[in-house]
């Protein structure tokens, strides 16, 4: 069986060198390494991390290959085609696909039988292209999803109302792209709905949402690429898989059902704990956020229909 000490990244550009270094300071893993197709780039991460690491808890982190990868309990997997400006997540799909597939098809070669955390773009077709491919239960192949767009959520609902991120639940479901939901039914500040909040009337819902939406492209403007908030998404889930601590995450899962959803990967609120996704909720939304789950699977089946070989 794999061990829950040991981590394999597969991808050490910049969101996968970041979960690593992130996932060092956190202390989860033993072992730690580093998978990518440029060689010297996944030594040189490997070594800069394991060099901080000096000053950190002692943990083995190495530049491996997939052979490393059987013995691994979780497989993050964020190799993909990378987006530039305003070019969306669905337009590299196809690229994608093909990463993954090759990715997915080493990895289970090797012997992997863990559970795979994907962090590629688009992450839910993605999520979906891997678990075609590895054959792996689906509660054990998960999408990082909208995990961050739900923590974008909260951290701007938090900066409007004057209080901490930590006071406020708020949920984003469906895809992790241009057609997410904002489920504002469920926001709770304290256990109190937002609209009993007294400086609720005066959020512009339309322009937070907008920002939600459009902060990953923002991100890419200014720097090239987002790295820290995905990287620690993928932390947590991690953490939610390794200490099996049954925790309501919004990721990418397989829903087949809820709300009149069949057959897709897309992000709803999921228990996680070590075996992966134990189960999926379904918080009651109202009408209009249900039609616009609908539209947003409506999205993503046409992603993954462009990720099929022709």
């Amino acid at each position: 069986m794999p061990s829950s000490s040991r981590i394999a990244i597969v991808g050490a550009g910049n969101v996968g060198a970041t979960a690593a270094y992130a996932l060092m300071l956190r202390g989860l893993f033993a072992e730690i390494v580093l998978i990518d197709a440029d060689a010297k780039l996944a030594a040189a991460q490997a070594t800069d991390i394991a060099d901080a690491n000096a000053i950190a808890r002692p943990a083995r982190i190495w530049a491996g290959d997939y052979e490393d990868v059987r013995d691994a309990g979780v497989l993050v997997l964020t190799a993909g085609a990378a987006t530039h400006g305003d070019e969306t997540r669905a337009s590299v799909a196809a690229r994608s696909a093909v990463i993954v597939r090759d990715c997915i098809d080493s990895a289970m070669a090797a012997g992997f039988d863990g559970i795979v955390l994907v962090a590629s773009n688009p992450v839910d077709a993605m999520a979906q292209v891997a678990q075609r491919r590895a054959e792996l239960p689906t509660a054990r192949v998960i999408g990082t999803g909208t995990l961050l767009d739900s923590n974008r959520f909260r951290k701007r609902l938090a900066d409007r109302l004057g209080v901490a991120p930590g006071a406020v639940e708020a949920m984003v479901l469906g895809e992790h792209g241009d057609s997410e939901v904002m489920a504002w039914s469920t926001v709770r500040i304290g256990g109190m709905t937002l609209d009993a909040w007294p400086d609720a009337p005066a959020l512009d819902r339309d322009t937070i949402g907008r920002d939600v939406m459009r902060a990953g492209y923002t991100i890419n403007h200014g720097k090239g690429y987002t790295s820290y908030g995905v990287a620690t998404a993928i932390v947590r889930i991690c953490e939610a898989i390794v200490r099996d601590e049954r925790v309501v995450l919004p990721v990418s899962t397989w829903v087949d059902g809820p709300y009149g959803l069949g057959g897709l990967y897309c992000s709803l609120p999921c228990l996680i704990g070590a075996a992966g996704v134990l189960r999926v909720l379904t918080p009651t939304l109202t009408e209009p956020e249900q039609q616009a789950l609908h539209a947003s699977a409506t999205a993503l089946r046409s992603i993954f229909a462009s990720t099929e070989p022709a």
